[in-house]
This record gives C-alpha cells, structure tokens and sequence, in this order.
C-alpha cells in the first residue's frame, strides 16, 4: 500500500491527482526520501535541491 497523497509546489494544495486543481501545476510527493547512510545519490540530490533553492 502506496502513498497517494500529493502536494503541489506551487501552491501548497493537497491532492489525490496527478496535477493540481487551483492551478494545473504538476503535484509531487509530499514526503521525503527515505533516509540511508550508504545513500549513493545523497550527494547529487543535495546540489539539485541547493539550485531548486537558489531559483525560488
């Protein structure tokens, strides 16, 4: 059993749809990753999040 609630960025709406319904945006997960020590993606995952950051 998957989670199947989701959050869009833009407006911060939660929904069960692919895309949002006040503005049409597309909506993510609204959890984040799991956490592991011996995550080999952590630190490309950081730099995305770092530019996500820099562009808001």
């Amino acid at each position: 059993m998957g989670n199947k609630i989701r959050k869009c960025a833009q407006c911060n709406v939660y929904t069960l749809k692919e895309s949002c319904p006040e503005c049409g945006e597309p909506s993510r997960n609204p959890l984040p990753a799991r956490f592991s020590p011996l995550d080999p993606y952590g630190k490309y995952r950081r730099i995305s999040k770092r530019r996500e950051m820099e562009h808001a």
